[in-house]
């Protein structure tokens, strides 16, 4: 972790030392526009631009939808900039435009999802946490803490990192585990946990995918239960973070999505001004946050970093 952060702060420094580079970089993202998770991504490609000079343009689909995303894509290839950051939640519906773009002479670096079929659509690297073992980790945790039966809930079903989150975590629990989907709506989402819990007593976990989209409504839920059931979730909120404080939550699962914005923007801006690349791809997570690392990353994921 410390050569890791040493070459970030490396890297952030090259970028700040150096005169503003006159990169064009377009970063397209499958978040939808109302999950938090996505803001803190933006927030560090935006820094990413401040810090190098580089001329960066965020864009995402308003919802999920891998159709209008394939067209940001074939739409910012036409564009012939310097550089293209993606996001491959569906590696079958965007796996021709990205392949468009590296045939086109675009480099391209894929971020927070893909890491298993970046390489093999032509991307230099990937800025990202392996989902499958996140997802194990946790489930492994869940279990250690007395964890028998669980449901995962799937805000996004179809995107495959999602998919595998739920996936490692069936693993590593080894117990009993049933995918609870719903829409990226937190009312939906405490009502559905709330009835889970309701039909099934055995149920003593709760595993959620997003931290203020899914985890801490399923703390509501969990809470109104009236009994003991352990909530942990993919990514951090401040909320959801204060109830790991609390003791109302196990644990999040921190993949620094601030560094998925912020590094691949900084990566192919050297790249456009030095020829400069790493030589592989950067793992920005796991990090489990437990209570006592919680109060600690509160402000500043109140601040939209972490």
């Amino acid at each position: 972790m410390k050569k890791f952060l040493a070459s970030v702060a490396t890297a952030a420094a090259i970028a700040i030392a150096g005169p503003a580079l006159a990169t064009d970089i377009v970063v397209v993202a499958h978040g939808q526009a109302n999950d938090p998770f996505w803001s803190v991504v933006k927030n560090g490609v935006a820094k990413a631009g401040e810090d190098t000079g580089a001329n960066v343009d965020f864009r995402s689909p308003e919802t999920f939808d891998m159709v209008a995303m394939s067209q940001l894509i074939d739409a910012a290839v036409n564009q012939e900039p310097d550089g293209l950051v993606v996001s491959i939640p569906d590696a079958d519906a965007l796996g021709p435009a990205i392949e468009r773009a590296v045939a086109a002479g675009i480099p391209v670096i894929s971020m927070n999802s893909g890491s298993d079929v970046s390489k093999k659509l032509g991307a230099l690297l990937h800025v990202g946490q392996d989902e499958f073992d996140a997802g194990k980790a946790a489930g492994e945790k869940l279990a250690e803490m007395g964890g028998k039966k669980a449901i995962c809930v799937n805000q996004e079903v179809g995107n495959v990192s999602l998919d595998q989150r739920c996936a490692g975590f069936s693993e590593g629990f080894g117990g009993d585990v049933s995918v609870l989907p719903t829409t990226n709506d937190p009312s939906e989402i405490e009502s559905k946990v709330s009835a889970a819990l309701a039909s099934d007593e055995a149920i003593d976990t709760v595993m959620a995918l997003g931290a203020a989209t899914a985890g801490e409504p399923s703390v509501a839920a969990a809470k109104a239960s009236g009994r003991k059931v352990n909530v942990a979730s993919f990514d951090l909120s401040a909320s959801f973070l204060q109830s790991v404080v609390d003791g109302d939550a196990a644990f999040a699962i921190d993949q620094q999505q601030f560094l998925q914005g912020y590094l691949p923007v900084v990566f192919l801006a050297l790249n456009a001004e030095y020829g400069l690349m790493p030589g592989g791809n950067v793992p920005s997570g796991p990090n489990l946050i437990t209570a006592d690392k919680a109060a600690q990353v509160i402000d500043l994921s109140a601040k939209g970093i972490r």
